[in-house]
C-alpha cells in the first residue's frame, strides 16, 4: 500500500510539472549551448562612433594601430566595421600585400561601406556579414582582430568570442577599444570585459587608458585552451567605481 501511494505521488508530481509552462529560451538556437550574458546589452548605436575628422584630429586610429603593432602585409579583421573608419585606415596601413576583412551585422552599413571601398579602389578590403553570436571568420587567418567601440553591443558574448578564437594566426591578437561605463550605456567596465574574454580562452596582454581613443585599449592573445561551451562560467562582476584593469596583468 505504501509503495502504491509513493507511485501515485510521483505520478501526480510528474503531471503537475508537465502542466506547468516551461521557460522558453528566446535566443538564437546557435547560441543556446552557451551561457547568457549576466549583464544588460547596449542597443545598436550609430555606425559612425563620432565625426571622422574629430577622430583623426586626436590621432585615434594611428594610436590604436601603433599599440596593436599593425604592419604592412598583415591580415586584419575589423568587426563591427560600420561605415569604415578603421577599415580604410587599416587598409592603408597593411598596404597592397595585406588584407582587411570588414564585418558587420548591419546590412545597410555594409552596403555603404562597400560603395566607399569601391569608390576608393581598396582592392585589399573584403566585406562580409556577421551574426550576433558568430563573427564568421575563417580559421587561422588573422594577425589582428579589432573590436572598436562595438563589443558592448554583442548580445551573445560567449558564443561570439568562442567562435572568434580559432580565427587568429599563431601570435595573433584581439584588440578591444571601449569606454569604461555600464554596458547599457554604450561601454563596458574593463574588469567585466577581461572576465568575459578569459572565460572563453583569451588572456589579457596589454591595457592602456588613452585620451586619443576616448576610452581604453585592451589587447588579448589566446590562452592554452578554449573551454567547451557547456564549461563556460558566465561572469558576475561587481566593478568598483574607479577600479583599474591593470591589476589583471601579471606583474603589475
Amino acid at each position: 500500500m505504501a509503495r502504491a501511494s509513493a507511485l501515485l505521488t510521483t505520478a501526480l508530481a510528474a503531471f503537475v510539472l508537465a502542466c506547468q509552462p516551461q521557460q522558453q529560451d528566446d535566443r538564437a538556437e546557435t547560441a543556446r549551448a552557451f551561457p547568457r550574458a549576466d549583464r544588460p546589452v547596449s542597443g545598436l548605436g550609430a555606425n559612425a562612433f563620432s565625426n571622422e575628422r574629430d577622430r583623426d584630429d586626436r590621432n585615434e586610429a594611428n594610436t590604436v594601430m601603433d599599440l596593436a603593432g599593425v604592419k604592412p602585409g598583415m591580415s586584419v579583421a575589423d568587426i563591427g566595421a560600420g561605415e569604415g573608419y578603421y577599415t580604410v585606415r587599416l587598409s592603408e596601413r597593411v598596404g597592397p600585400k595585406g588584407r582587411v576583412l570588414a564585418q558587420d551585422i548591419d546590412g545597410d552599413a555594409l552596403r555603404r561601406l562597400g560603395a566607399r571601398v569601391e569608390a576608393d579602389r581598396r582592392d585589399n578590403v573584403s566585406i562580409k556579414p556577421g551574426a550576433a553570436d558568430d563573427p564568421r571568420l575563417p580559421d587561422a587567418s588573422f594577425d589582428r582582430v579589432f573590436l572598436v567601440h562595438m563589443y558592448h553591443e554583442v548580445s551573445e558574448p560567449y558564443a561570439f568570442l568562442w567562435r572568434l578564437w580559432p580565427s587568429l594566426k599563431p601570435g595573433g591578437k584581439v584588440v578591444v577599444v571601449d569606454v569604461d561605463r555600464s554596458t547599457d550605456q554604450h561601454g563596458i567596465p574593463p574588469q567585466l570585459l577581461i572576465c568575459e574574454m578569459e572565460a572563453v580562452g583569451f588572456r589579457l596582454e596589454q591595457f592602456h587608458r588613452k585620451p586619443e581613443i576616448a576610452g581604453y585599449y585592451a589587447q588579448f592573445t589566446v590562452a592554452n585552451a578554449r573551454p567547451e561551451p557547456g564549461a563556460i562560467r558566465p561572469c558576475r562582476v561587481a566593478v568598483a567605481k574607479g577600479q583599474d584593469a591593470k591589476g589583471a596583468l601579471k606583474g603589475n
